[in-house]
């Protein structure tokens, strides 16, 4: 199979599989997002309630990491991948009572929040394990010398999930209503499970299985915090969305400061998934391998500029091609991440390395909107997210100091020298 073919993680049909139900999944978890984050402002007007809807997602979360990471090693990923959609199947399902007139006509706003809060909680539980589980199910289907073709192709099932996800929920609520986007949200959940089924266990290739907790994390971390190039790639992440996290106040902007409602909110959701979305189509005919770490360190600069020029806008128009841009150069960083994990991580650990780049880079999307929605609530919504942008800027540009090896970075030139 010629090594610039664009199409050769597709060319293995239970990875096609995978792709399918890997949209699904990223595309419910999008729309409900967007979907709760529209209802919980509309109740509060209080942008600090949207922060709280990240916090209480990301603390079973970051509490459960490591364990998650532990026992996804431990065990089939095909299964345990069913019983993690099954947990999201209850909560999207629950969300759906709680926004039925019938059944919360009786209830006060805040017994509300707090039964919409514990839900939320639950969920991130659910993705404790679901990452690492989708990362190391990942590398069982497809070969080594695919695993490049196939972070693009992922990424990309995970970025056209993004477009559509927090689109068809801006526009489902103002179509529908947010008790029947919540269903629909459901059903698409249904058939991520449905896809899954259709792929058979996999083996475990863990040679230490029964291995004791402590020593299995202790190696886990290990690996991550001696592997410099990991360790980088991780933080860069996790600071650039810490920091950058606009999208989480884009309530507060399509409503109060832009004034487009929830079409336009839809909008401003699903412009840099599209931009992202064209990178993973130019990328799959284009590989990112040559000087990869330049251009990965290049993009999450440009992302910082993107959310500063996004943060200071008034004019729809602007903010939106803003957040486009931020999609493109976002695109570009998670393809680049993404191979690094794939191509540095060892098999038998691929469950524990996933968990800490849970607990790095999937939790500061929620650690971002808890900071996004305090300081808008201190300083003002504009002044927090032109702020986050700044120290974006900073990050970027002091991990490319302090890490030159993640700097050089050059993927082809790895795959070359592994053959």
């Amino acid at each position: 199979m010629a090594s610039n073919d664009p199409y050769a993680a597709l060319r293995y049909p239970e990875f096609r599989i995978f792709m399918i139900l890997r949209f699904a999944l990223v595309f419910a978890w999008s729309m409900q997002f967007v979907v709760i984050e529209w209802q919980v402002y509309k109740l509060t007007k209080d942008p600090l309630s949207l922060g709280f809807i990240g916090l209480m997602e990301v603390i079973p979360a970051m509490s459960l990491a490591l364990f998650a990471g532990h026992y996804v090693d431990q065990v089939e990923k095909r299964n345990l991948l069913v019983q993690c959609i099954l947990g999201f199947l209850f909560i999207s399902t629950g969300l759906f009572l709680l926004s039925w007139p019938h059944l919360t006509d009786g209830l006060s706003t805040s017994t509300l929040m707090m039964c919409i809060y514990a839900l939320v909680f639950v969920g991130g539980a659910v993705r404790a394990f679901m990452g690492p589980t989708v990362f190391s199910l990942f590398s069982l289907l497809i070969p080594k010398k695919a695993y490049s073709n196939g972070a693009t192709w992922s990424s990309g099932a995970w970025q056209l999930g993004s477009v559509t996800g927090p689109a068809i929920g801006g526009f489902a609520i103002g179509w529908i209503g947010v008790h029947w986007s919540l269903l629909f949200i459901a059903v698409m959940a249904g058939i991520a499970l449905l896809f899954l089924l259709r792929i058979p266990p996999q083996p475990i290739l863990n040679t230490k299985k029964g291995e004791p907790i402590g020593k299995s994390l202790r190696e886990g971390l290990s690996f991550v915090f001696r592997t410099r190039i990991v360790l980088g790639a991780i933080s860069l992440d996790m600071f650039a969305v810490l920091f950058g996290g606009a999208v989480a106040l884009l309530p507060v902007f399509a409503q109060d400061i832009l004034k487009v409602g929830p079409t336009g909110f839809g909008f401003l959701r699903a412009a840099p998934a599209v931009g992202s979305l064209l990178v993973m189509l130019a990328t799959a005919y284009f590989p990112l391998k040559r000087h990869a770490g330049y251009k990965l360190l290049g993009a999450i600069f440009v992302f910082g500029l993107c959310i500063i020029v996004f943060g200071l806008s008034s004019v729809f128009w602007i903010s939106l091609v803003a957040l486009f841009i931020s999609g493109l150069a976002d695109g570009i960083s998670v393809i680049i991440r993404q191979t690094i994990l794939q191509l540095k991580t060892p098999d038998p650990m691929r469950g524990r390395v996933a968990a800490v780049n849970s607990m790095f880079v999937g939790s500061s999307n929620e650690l971002g909107a808890f900071e996004s929605g305090l300081t808008a609530r201190l300083f003002g919504t504009v002044n927090a997210v032109v702020l986050g942008g700044i120290l974006t800027l900073i990050t970027v540009t002091g991990t490319g100091a302090l890490v030159p090896r993640l700097r050089k970075l050059d993927i082809e030139r790895d795959l070359e020298e592994e053959v």
